[in-house]
Order: structure tokens, then C-alpha cells, then sequence
């Protein structure tokens, strides 16, 4: 077993002492195998750890997955499943319930009326994922050098006249011929529309003294990156400048806490001080970050309801926002690296 699926299993006594752990999420199954996996499971036992895939992706797991003993179900999943645990003698099987549909959950019942017991153990994979290793920091950097010459070609690209719309087409276009993807569907809004924190792309013409609002990610071999800036054409409104100041503000004294053994919810706590000083925390309705790596939203959280404590290696956005309904929006949004000492704004502050 290699060191992610080894500091796994030394979990399982820790976690109301399961025998093996049935995987069935995408990103998680990654993150253990290092294989892009798709509409497969992943059994971890104590000893041995098997990959169930069906006839579409038998021959990649083959070729890609070492240390992994590979099965193809011919039914479904679970029957195949079933096989594995009577074999190995499998007493007390973890699952994911936050991953787990209900329908799924019936169809496992049905295979395990008494043995296996199912066991809820939640989260035992993305707690290991909080904390990035070196190659991880390296993936993810790697998708900001990208990141970064995308925003260098939107304020070349961003001119009154255009739609929404087509200023997406061209930055997809940019995205894609450089060999990537977006880590979601990117965020152009303009005018009025940026009060939308998830705004979609229309047909609405890009104008003369207005913002635009562009939230997109970079998704490169898996790992994504997350970054939000805010173009101003012509001339920039008196309220406009006095709100991007506060969320300026608001986001380096925020970042100035991040540091190992913070609270989380601290430094959420911190950007909407400054907010409030400004009479803006009002119109800052989401939390202030999350985590980022192989999935654009993950754990650590950012907010008021986060119980966690910032270790040395999480990846979080710090994005305070601003949204006045029928005017404007605006959000500032960078990447943070814990450190040791503090941290490391990854992506240079907002500018």
C-alpha cells in the first residue's frame, strides 16, 4: 500500500473499529490510487485494496493501478462487493454516508442483511486530504501559473461592447488550448449582474464605467486552483472604490491571522469585523473560504459554523464579498497556503 491508503487503514481502529472502508467517491478514490477514477469503487481492507470497475475502464485500471488488485463486475457493484467481503471475511464494513444514496443504501442492505454490519464513517479520506503534501502544493501552483496568464489575457480581452457571453467563449477558448479545463463554469458578471455571487453568463452587453466580475478555476491533472478579480472599465464610482477598499481591507487582516492552530471561524470573524466598520457586512452573506485541491469546494471551511483548527499544509480561498442588490457586486478572492510559521498568499494578494 502506498502512504495515503497505509495512514488510511491506521484510522480504521481509531473509527468504531471497522474491518474495511468502501470508497465510491471520485476525488477520493484519486487521491488514494492516484488513478482518475470514474463510476468505480474502491475497497480498502487492512491488507489489500481492490479496484471495481466494469468492462468501459478495465483496461486503464490495469495499466494504471500498482499495488491494487483490480475486479470487473459484470452485474453491479454490490454483487461483486459481496464476493470480496465473504472472502476475506469481512465483519464490519465502513461506508461514506455523505457519498451513500439512500437508493444505494437500500441496494447494500439487501446484499448485508446481518454481515457485514454497516458502519457510517464519515470523512475518513477527505481529513486526510485537509493537509497537502509537496506535490499536491506543486499541482496546485502549477494550475495558478496558468490561472494567472488567464487573467492577464481577460484584461486584454474585456472591452464595453462585448456580452457576457462572449467574453466566457473567449476565456474557455484560452483555457482549453493551453491543455486545461474549469475547475466549475466560470463567473462573468457585469454591471447589475455581479450583485448575483453565482451569476451565470447572459447576453447582457458589457458597458463604458461598470465592473466585471470573473470567477473561473484552472482544473490541470486534477487539481484546481480558485481565484476571483474584478475588471473596471472607464470610470470607477465613487461607492465602488469605497467597497473595494473595505474588501481589500477586510481580506489582508483576515489573512494576517491564517496560521497553524487558528480557528477557522476566527478568520471568518475577522473579515466581517471590518466589514461591519464599513456598514457593508450587511450584503456579505457567504462564508469567507474553503478549502481547494482535488475538488474546487472542500474541507477546511472557512466560516462562522467551522469548528476546525488551521494545520500547516491546508490550501484555503480567502474571499470576502460585497453584493448590493441592483447595483453591483464585488468579490476579492486568493489562495492561501498554511505554513509552518504563517502562511503564503499563493496567488500575490488581490490586485
Amino acid at each position: 500500500m502506498n502512504t495515503r491508503l497505509n495512514k488510511l487503514v491506521e484510522d480504521f481502529s481509531r473509527h468504531k473499529n471497522i474491518d474495511a472502508l468502501l470508497i465510491i467517491n471520485d476525488s477520493n478514490i484519486r487521491y488514494l490510487t492516484q488513478f482518475p477514477a470514474s463510476e468505480s469503487w474502491l475497497l480498502v481492507t487492512k491488507t489489500k485494496v481492490f479496484y471495481i470497475t466494469d468492462s468501459r475502464y478495465i483496461l486503464e485500471a490495469r495499466q494504471g493501478l500498482k499495488g491494487i488488485i483490480v475486479k470487473q463486475y459484470s452485474h453491479m457493484h454490490c454483487a461483486t462487493l459481496c464476493e470480496l467481503c465473504k472472502q476475506y471475511k469481512i465483519k464490519r464494513l465502513g461506508f461514506d454516508e455523505r457519498h451513500t444514496s439512500y437508493a444505494l443504501w437500500k441496494k447494500l442492505k439487501e446484499f448485508f442483511p446481518r454481515k457485514p454490519k454497516l458502519i457510517a464513517a464519515t470523512g475518513l479520506v477527505e481529513s486526510l486530504r485537509e493537509v497537502k503534501d509537496e506535490g499536491e502544493i506543486a499541482q496546485i501552483q502549477n494550475c495558478l501559473k496558468l490561472h494567472f496568464k488567464a487573467i492577464d489575457f481577460m484584461k486584454k480581452v474585456v472591452k464595453p461592447g462585448l456580452t457576457e457571453r462572449q467574453v466566457a467563449l473567449k476565456l474557455e477558448d484560452f483555457v482549453k488550448s493551453n491543455g486545461a479545463e474549469f475547475s466549475f463554469p466560470p463567473i462573468i458578471a457585469s454591471g447589475p449582474n455581479s450583485c448575483f455571487p453565482h451569476a451565470k453568463a447572459t447576453d447582457r452587453v458589457i458597458c463604458n464605467n461598470e465592473g466585471v466580475l470573473l470567477d473561473f478555476g484552472i482544473d490541470f491533472n486534477g487539481y484546481k486552483s480558485d481565484l476571483t478579480r474584478n475588471i473596471f472599465l472607464g470610470r470607477i464610482a465613487p461607492r465602488v472604490k469605497q467597497v473595494l477598499g473595505a474588501l481589500t481591507l477586510a481580506q489582508r487582516e483576515a489573512i494576517s491571522l491564517i496560521k497553524p492552530g487558528v480557528s477557522s471561524a476566527l478568520i471568518d470573524a475577522q473579515a466581517r469585523k471590518v466589514l461591519r466598520k464599513f456598514g457593508l457586512a450587511k450584503y456579505f452573506g457567504h462564508s469567507l473560504g474553503h478549502g481547494v485541491g482535488l475538488d474546487i469546494h472542500e474541507a477546511p471551511r472557512l466560516s462562522s459554523q467551522s469548528t476546525g483548527i488551521l494545520e500547516a499544509g491546508m490550501i484555503v480561498t480567502v474571499e470576502p464579498g460585497v453584493y448590493i442588490p441592483g447595483q453591483f457586486g464585488i468579490r476579492v478572492e486568493d489562495m492561501v497556503l498554511v505554513t509552518k510559521e504563517g502562511c503564503e498568499v499563493l496567488s500575490g494578494y488581490y490586485n
